[in-house]
This record gives structure tokens, C-alpha cells and sequence, in this order.
């Protein structure tokens, strides 16, 4: 039996988490001056944090003085009369004399400090009133009670009676009692305050800071199992082991309970006659509530009939409709399972994979609980479940099912290479990274030799490696080794040879150097009978389209017409599709796989390329607000999740943003950001990205030699670089910046170079910053011929920004040939589009033109920033000080999520597209102020 340390527990915050709300009510409830003396009931179900709201009520009106009496039911005190009011009043024993005789002896009596007959009920109720009336005239009284139900009668009785007395007095009175629990407290008239299960957000919250040690999808799981009851939440990783919690195991069907959790939920459970007791765990372990498929496995053992106890016991309901069995919290289906036998459960398990014979996936999963020992039949079935779960995007599934497959493999062998595809799993669509270590970490230990023999090991350690160091060369050479060295023959449909290869595309491309593409295509050539179409697009439009996408689009867009809702095929045919400018032929599927990663059902690393995809559409489309809201989440994803390799790409996205809007100190101090980290690691793609910012950057600032000499680093003038493709977007920089600066041989001989290039057949956006580069560097009525030609594609209302910067070029060559009447035409479209773009240089330089022509430009009036509420401005200067979403979230006490949402409605308000523009922002804002 796997052994089970204590795990790491911290000590609970004062702070109440996802209590907020709560709090505020009750404390205004109770501290509401015309009111004057109020009584609150709070009810909720069991463990779900009455006991902490009561201590957190108390605790905050003591240190306002107030003076708290308090007491609790106790199960044992329940038969005791008055035990209840002598744990509340012991502070008070030595007030008594302030009352009259009659009233005092009645309380010593009721209290069992003094002798005599039994008191009266009413005088001694009333005596308590007296009492609590006159010390609550000095200073104000809180009255807390716990656990109503665990009170004596006699106490509830006299509980009543004041608290319904208690208007006009400076007392107030909370009692807290579990939903459906029968009590002898009289509630007639006042008010009762439900508190409810914690949300999602806060769930995961109290989770993360009470079991810090727990892997995030192992979290993920509790959260869904405890549907919000702070305590499930906080005992249920006590009863796993320390494997499971770090998912080197696999977690059971039903999450076990600890013993104080048993107390809660079991109790009933045992009661129930032994047939509804077998229906019950039948019901726990298939978990669809399916009551044909309970029954069927029950084997005419047990019926429908049998669950009436359970029913009227308030532990389950049965829908006649659909004839479906629903357990009232998913806490009692783990109680039952939790007082069934090892054999009773291996027998249920049995049971309903013998009824689920045509449902692969949840009958393989039964078969494995079921199983003693080692069983390769049933392992190879999990293996199958994993590719099924993952074609549907349920990467942690995938990973679960792994796991548990390789707990009952045979052969150490077969075990380490389940339990490496489950780590590659886990980093390429996951998220969880410190889950994928360890469990490649498990591999190695079973089998020594996994990195030689498993692809799957060598891609998750590849990954790893990418994202711990940045390593491009190592990561690199990792992988190549092992392609080399597998025993695969090359066979196509081998999975993990293919996974690596496309891990091998990115790797090639982040490197930036075009040798070592060679050893990819020598590859996919030897594939048999033939590279996957996906893959075989890939390296052609993604690696250098220049001059190998074009004979790749037929088969892109076979792919894209087929993209269907898998995450990974979508990002994948997404990544094919970026340079081709393809990516608005899916973008309901890119927008989709979005809403599914802030739902929380994607895997978040398909959810990160997502908003990267939709990130690159949005620039060229000109929606750049929309840019900065999604490069901000990407990058609070990246924090989050640790993926710091992938920051780049946001960062890139509010740098071009920022370039194009005319912040070019954000712009600059963006890339040398980008700079600063790829430089030393090799990743050379990130740094050609940050040059094209760079290079735009320059431009919208009129400083032409620097624009000319960052583009020329992407890109030297006379060639478009090899496996580079950005150096694309840039094309039209380096022609601009070299004929302004006088370089009209470079720009003609980039402009012949890329027209010999295959960019103007990959699109019609591509094709326009071809023509306006030959534009460019011809003169007179040739000239306008190629701006005309390029200004008559189709569809380039859909890329304003490029289309408005080639009106200029053309507006501005009209007006020099002195073709006033066109060129006007030309420059007030391009004005326009920059204006609604808020591209500030140029619509600055397309307004000067204008005046040139004669025509008087309207003055631009940018739109003022919005106000910021108390809360954002103080989010807006804390990022504005360097401080991440997760220092941020600590200091306010807030979600780091929180922060993020905060700062995506920030940016806009302010006018910016990033973190790094957020202090002159909020420094032009205060100069606003001062102005007014």
C-alpha cells in the first residue's frame, strides 16, 4: 500500500476566501444603525465554512469593541438542559447580581451555579434578556451561536425568546445551522442568510494556498469534486497519497475521505439496507447516473425500488423522467465508496464494464479499477482511451489514463513509455510542466533508458528544456538524436514519431538558422508511404514561404475546410497558416478554442497558440485594441502556467501595436525585452520578430536610418532571407526606410527581389506590399501604374493598415507629379483609415500632405483616456512599478486571474496596448488633472 505523509498544509488565512460578499452583507446587516439590535440565521451545508464566517464576524467586532459572547452545540451536551446557555454566559457569571433575585436565581439555577427547583422557561429567558439588555447599554453585545441543531432544547428555547426581542437594544445576535437539520430553535420571523458553495475561481484559490504541494490538474479535479465546500476542499488531498497528489498515480474513480470528512457524509450512508447501499456504489463509480445501466449491473440484485431509504434520507434523487439518480453532493457518492470493501468495489468496477461493452472509453476505465495486477489487455485499452480523450482535447484526461495504463503494465519497458507520451501530453497540451517533469523523472527511474528509446521522452524533455532554459541548440540536438536513433523505420503513421517532427517545426523555426532545417526535410522525405498532409504543410508554409509556400496552399486549404474542433489541429493548421495569411479562412474555430481555454475545458497550451493565432489576425485586420486585451491574456497565461518561453510572441504583439500607434518607447523597450532573453538562448525567430517592431517603430518616429538598419537585420537589402518569414511583413519597411534615406539602389534591388520571391501568390496582402515596393523604386507614370494595380486587389478593406500606408506612398507620389485631384483622393482615404486605426505618425504625415495638396486636414482628435476607477488606478501603478499579476493579486488580495481581467479593461481606458506604456499613461493622466 502506497504510503501517505502529511502533505503540505498551510496555516488558514484570516482572509476569507470568496466570502467577501457574505461578510459585507452580514456585517451590514448587524452594524445597521436604524436597525438597532438585529439577529441574523446563517445555513449551509455541511463544511461549507459557517464556523469560519462566525469567527471572522466575532474577530472583526471585537476589534470594534464590541463585546462577543459565544457558543457552540456540542452532539454529547445535546440532553444536557442549559448546557448551551452555561457555555455562553461563563464571561457573564459575575454580572448576575445586576439583576433582580427572582431573575438572577433563576439564571444561577438554569446555569448550574446555584441550587433550587428547576427555574421557569419564561423567567429564565427573560432573565437572559435583562441581563444582555443591560450589559449592551455600556457596550455594544454580539451574540454568536454554532451549530444550532447540537443544542439542547432548553437553550434553543431561550435563544429564541431573545432574539426576537431584540429591536431597540445595541445587540446582535448570529446563529449558524446546517440546511435541513431539524432544531428546537424557533426562527419564526427572522431573517436566515444561505450561505452558498464557493465558486470556481475561489475554490481553485483556498485550494492553491491550502495545498500548495498539489499538482494544479490534480486541483482542477478536487475543485470539480468538492462543488465548492471549503472543507472537501481542504481535506480531500489529505487522503490522497503523495504520488497521486504530484499525478505520478493515477487518482481513483471516487476521491477517498478523510475520517473528518466520513463524519460528515457517511453516517447516513451506513444506515441504508445492504441493497441500496450496492445500487449507491454503483451509482458512485459509473458517475453518469444512468439508472438503466445501475440497474442492469446490479443484476437483478437490486432494483429502483431499493433507493427509496436513500431517497428519503435526502442522499440522492431519482428523476422518473429520465430515469436518472443524482447524488444531493458528490461528497456522499465518495462516502459510499469509502465504507465499501477493496472487493465490493472491484466488483462494481466488474460489473459495469460487463454493461458497458460498446462504450470503449468508460469501460476500459472500469476494467482498470477493477484490475489486481499487472494487465496488458487492459493497459493497451487505456492507451486507446488517452488518443481518444486527446483527439477531443481532454489533455488532462489523456494524461490520467496514461498514468493508470502504465501502473498495469507488465514490462518496465512499456511502463517508462506510457509514462513519457504521458509527459509529452502533459507539456504540449496540458500546462501542467511541474506534473510532466515528474512524471518523465518516473519514466527514467523505471526504465533508464527512455531518452534512447522513446520519442515521446525525448520531445517532453526537449520541451521542458525549452521552457526551463530557453535552450534552442540542446533541445534541439535532443530531439534530432532521437529521431535518429528510433527504431520507428520512418513509418508515418508511427504517432510519436510524427509528434516529435512537428515539435521539430518549431524547434527549426524558433532557431532561425537554415541549416538546421536540412535534417527535418530529410525526415519527412523518408516518412512511408508519405508525410501527413499537416506536417508536409507545415514545413513548407511555415518555414519559408517565400519560396515553398505557394505549392502548399491546395492542401492548406483542405486542411482548413476540414479543421473541424480538435485543439490541437487547430492550432496546428493555424501555425500552417499564419504567413500564407490564412488565419481568418478558420478564425471561428481559433475564437472557439479561446472561449473553451477561458472556460477552462482546452488545453492550455492550444488555448496559448490560439491567442497567439488570433493575436497575428488582429494586427493585420487593424483591430488593435483587441490585440492588447489578448497579448494581456496570453501573457498572465504564461505567468501563470510558467510558460515563460512563449512570452515573445505577446510581447511582440504590444510591440507592433505600440510601433504602429506611435509609441515607439514602448515599442523599444518591448523588443529589448525580447532581445534581452532570446539573445542568449539562441532563438533567433524571437529576435527577428522584435526587429520588424523595431524597424515600424522607427519608421512612425522619421528616424529612417535606424528603421533601415533593423530591417536590413532581419533581412539584407537584395534578398528575402531563407527561414525567415517575417522578414515578409518587413519588406515594405526596408524598401520605405532605404529610399528615404537615400539608398535607392538597396531599395530597388529588394523590390526585385522580392518580386522574384513567391510572396505575391500567397496573398492578396502579400501581393500589395510587393507591388508598392516596385512602386517605390520606380519613377513617373510607371510608378503609379504598379500603386494603382496593387490598390485594385481584391479584399484589402480587411487590412487597413497596410492598404492606408500604400495610399500614402501613392497619394504622396500623385502629389508630386502634381495629380492634385487623386492624390487628395488617395491621402483622405489613407487619413481616414489612420484615424480610425489611431496609427498617430502616419495620420500626422497623411494631414501634412493633405495641407501640401491645398486641402485643409481635419485636426486629429484622439480620444481621450477613459477614468479609471479607484481600484484600477491602483492596479494600473502597481504593473506600472514592474510587479507581476501574481504580486499584484497578493498585495490586494485578489485572484491573479482578477488581475488580469482588471488590467485587459485598463489598457484600452488608457489608450495603450501594454504593461510597459502603463506608467507614461498614468503619468499623462495625472497631468490631465493638473490641467483641469
Amino acid at each position: 500500500m502506497t504510503d501517505r505523509p502529511d502533505p503540505v498544509v498551510r496555516p488558514a488565512s484570516p482572509r476569507l476566501v470568496g466570502r467577501v460578499e457574505d461578510l459585507a452583507y452580514i456585517r451590514s446587516f448587524l452594524g445597521n444603525a436604524d436597525v438597532q439590535g438585529a439577529a441574523l440565521l446563517l445555513s449551509g451545508e455541511a463544511g461549507v465554512g459557517k464556523s469560519a464566517v462566525l469567527d471572522a464576524v466575532a474577530r472583526d467586532a471585537a476589534r470594534r469593541g464590541v463585546r462577543v459572547l459565544r457558543a457552540a452545540g456540542v452532539q454529547f451536551e445535546a440532553d444536557i438542559s442549559y448546557a448551551g446557555l452555561n457555555q455562553l454566559l461563563v464571561p457573564l457569571f459575575d454580572e448576575f447580581g445586576r439583576l433582580d433575585n427572582p431573575h438572577r436565581d433563576a439564571l444561577r439555577v438554569a446555569v448550574g451555579i446555584g441550587s433550587g427547583p428547576p427555574p421557569d422557561r419564561l423567567l429564565t429567558s427573560t432573565a437572559v434578556l435583562l441581563l444582555v439588555r443591560l450589559l449592551a447599554a455600556e457596550t455594544p453585545l454580539l451574540v454568536v451561536v454554532d451549530d444550532l441543531p447540537w443544542l439542547d432544547r432548553a437553550t434553543n428555547s431561550v435563544l429564541g425568546f431573545v432574539a426576537r426581542r431584540l429591536v431597540g437594544s445595541r445587540i446582535g445576535f448570529l446563529a449558524a445551522s446546517r440546511t435541513g437539520s431539524d432544531s428546537f430553535f424557533e426562527a419564526g420571523g427572522l431573517t436566515e442568510h444561505r450561505l452558498g458553495p464557493l465558486d470556481g475561481a475561489a475554490s481553485a484559490e483556498l485550494l492553491a494556498l491550502a495545498h500548495p504541494d498539489v499538482s494544479p490538474a490534480v486541483r482542477r479535479r478536487i475543485v470539480a469534486e468538492a462543488h465548492g465546500n471549503p472543507l472537501a476542499l481542504m481535506e480531500l488531498p489529505v487522503a490522497l497519497s503523495s504520488e497521486q497528489r504530484a499525478t505520478l498515480a493515477a487518482l481513483p474513480t471516487v476521491l477517498p475521505l478523510t475520517e473528518r470528512l466520513q463524519s460528515l457524509f457517511a453516517s447516513r450512508v451506513a444506515e441504508l439496507p445492504p441493497s441500496s447501499r450496492e445500487l449507491l456504489l454503483l451509482a458512485a463509480l459509473d458517475g453518469t447516473g444512468d439508472l438503466a445501466a445501475i440497474e442492469a449491473a446490479a443484476a437483478g440484485r437490486a432494483g429502483a425500488d431499493d433507493l427509496a431509504p436513500a431517497e428519503r434520507g435526502r442522499l440522492v434523487s431519482v428523476s422518473a423522467g429520465n430515469r436518472r439518480l443524482a447524488f444531493r453532493h458528490p461528497l456522499i457518492g465518495s462516502a459510499v465508496v469509502e465504507l465499501a470493501t477493496a472487493a465490493e468495489r472491484r466488483r462494481a468496477h466488474r460489473a459495469l464494464a460487463a454493461v458497458l461493452g460498446d462504450q470503449l472509453e468508460r469501460r476500459a476505465w472500469h476494467l482498470g479499477e477493477a484490475a489486481t495486477g499487472p494487465d496488458e489487455t487492459v493497459a493497451a485499452l487505456l492507451e486507446e482511451t488517452a488518443r481518444r480523450r486527446l483527439r477531443r482535447g481532454d489533455a488532462l484526461g489523456a494524461v490520467t489514463a496514461l498514468t493508470r495504463a502504465a501502473g498495469l503494465s507488465p514490462g518496465p519497458a512499456d511502463e517508462s513509455r506510457r509514462l513519457a507520451e504521458a509527459a509529452y501530453v502533459g507539456v504540449d497540451s496540458s500546462g501542467e510542466l511541474a506534473d510532466a517533469s515528474r512524471l518523465l523523472a518516473g519514466a527514467r527511474l523505471v526504465h533508464p533508458d527512455t531518452g534512447q528509446q522513446s520519442l515521446h521522452a525525448a520531445a517532453a524533455a526537449a520541451f521542458l528544456l525549452l521552457n526551463t532554459d530557453g535552450d534552442i541548440a540542446t533541445a534541439y540536438r535532443l530531439l534530432v538524436g532521437a529521431i535518429e536513433a528510433g527504431d520507428h523505420g520512418f513509418d508515418a503513421s508511427d504517432p510519436a514519431l510524427v509528434e516529435a517532427l512537428h515539435l521539430l517545426v518549431l524547434l527549426c523555426w524558433y532557431a532561425g538558422e537554415p541549416a538546421l532545417w536540412r535534417p527535418l526535410f530529410a525526415f519527412v522525405d523518408r516518412l512511408t508511404p508519405a508525410p501527413p498532409d499537416l506536417l508536409w504543410v507545415a514545413t513548407r508554409t511555415f518555414g519559408d514561404p517565400a519560396r515553398t509556400g505557394p505549392e502548399a496552399l491546395p492542401r492548406l486549404a483542405e486542411l482548413i475546410a476540414a479543421v473541424g474542433d480538435d485543439p490541437t489541429l487547430v492550432v496546428r493548421v493555424g501555425t500552417a497558416s499564419v504567413f500564407p495569411d490564412r488565419l481568418g479562412d478558420f478564425r471561428w474555430a481559433t475564437r472557439r478554442l479561446i472561449e473553451q481555454g477561458r472556460a477552462g475545458t482546452a488545453p492550455v497550451r492550444r488555448y496559448l497558440g490560439a491567442l497567439m493565432h488570433l493575436g497575428l489576425d488582429y494586427i493585420h485586420l487593424g483591430r488593435w485594441d483587441d490585440v492588447a486585451r489578448l497579448a494581456a491574456e496570453g501573457l498572465g497565461l504564461c505567468e501563470s502556467h510558467d510558460y515563460r518561453f512563449y512570452a515573445w510572441y505577446f510581447q511582440y504583439m504590444e510591440a507592433v501595436v505600440a510601433a504602429s500607434r506611435g509609441e515607439a518607447e514602448t515599442a523599444y523597450a518591448l523588443t529589448e525585452e525580447i532581445v534581452r532573453w532570446a539573445t542568449p538562448r539562441g532563438v533567433l525567430g524571437a529576435r527577428f520578430f522584435a526587429c520588424h517592431a523595431r524597424a515600424l517603430a522607427a519608421l512612425g518616429a522619421g528616424d529612417v536610418e535606424t528603421a533601415y538598419q533593423q530591417a536590413c537585420e532581419l533581412n539584407p537589402p537584395g534578398t528575402v532571407a531563407p527561414y525567415v518569414p517575417i522578414a515578409m511583413w518587413s519588406a515594405l519597411d526596408l524598401v520605405e526606410a532605404a529610399v528615404r534615406s537615400g539608398r535607392a539602389e538597396e531599395a530597388a534591388a529588394h523590390a526585385a527581389a522580392v518580386r522574384a520571391s513567391a510572396m505575391a501568390e500567397l496573398s492578396p496582402r502579400l501581393e500589395l506590399l510587393v507591388l508598392a515596393c516596385e512602386a517605390l523604386t520606380r519613377t513617373g507614370e510607371e510608378s503609379l501604374a504598379l500603386f494603382r494595380r496593387a490598390l485594385s486587389l481584391p479584399g484589402l478593406d480587411q487590412w487597413p493598415f497596410d492598404t492606408a500606408r500604400v495610399r500614402l506612398f501613392h497619394g504622396e507620389r500623385l502629389r508630386r507629379l502634381r495629380a492634385t485631384a487623386e492624390a487628395r483622393d488617395q491621402l483622405t482615404r489613407a487619413l481616414d483609415a489612420f484615424q480610425r486605426l489611431g496609427a498617430r505618425p502616419w495620420l500626422t504625415r497623411t494631414a501634412a500632405e493633405l495641407r501640401a495638396s491645398g486641402l485643409a486636414a481635419p485636426s486629429d482628435a484622439r480620444p481621450k483616456p477613459g477614468a479609471l476607477t479607484a481600484q484600477e488606478r491602483q492596479i494600473a501603478t502597481l504593473a506600472a512599478t514592474g510587479l507581476t499579476n501574481k504580486q499584484i493579486a497578493e498585495r490586494l488580495l485578489l485572484s491573479h486571474r482578477t488581475i488580469g481581467t482588471h488590467l485587459y479593461q485598463i489598457y484600452p481606458k488608457l489608450g495603450i496596448t501594454s504593461r510597459a506604456a502603463l506608467r507614461d499613461a498614468l503619468a499623462g493622466l495625472d497631468a490631465d488633472r493638473g490641467d483641469d
